[in-house]
């Protein structure tokens, strides 16, 4: 896991805005998501119901308001509105949002190519 601060990012004006911390050339997938009070992300989303979520890639996360912690491999880290926190490879995630001040996040990976939706449709 790389923990960072949003004002630590590189000004950049060309590629995406995690370039630098997210391999990839383009943002591929991602969403916004709003966390319950006290909610963990991916219970039970592993094989045969286990407690276990990884990626084959890397995926970001960007705290845009709340606080919590990241569960990293049972491990769990604070996080706060302005941190990103990028999953590695491997690494068995979960975000768990405060009771007191839910997380609100954007979350995506990155890839070789563009979203479905960002690719130019071939001309017949």
């Amino acid at each position: 896991m790389i923990k960072l601060r949003l004002s630590e990012l590189r000004d950049t004006k060309s590629g995406h805005i995690l370039h630098d911390v997210l391999p990839g050339d383009y943002l591929s997938s991602g969403g916004l998501s709003f966390a319950k009070r006290g909610e963990r992300s991916h219970t039970n989303d592993g094989p045969d119901g286990r407690d276990y979520h990884i990626h084959k890639d890397c995926e970001a996360f960007i705290i845009l308001q709340g606080n919590g912690t990241m569960e990293i491999n049972g491990e769990h880290t604070p996080v706060t509105t302005g941190d990103i926190v990028i999953v590695e490879p491997g690494e068995d995630h979960h975000l768990n949002s405060s009771e007191d001040d839910p997380i609100v996040t954007v979350w995506c990976h990155a890839g070789l190519n563009r979203h479905k939706n960002q690719q130019q449709e071939e001309s017949e």
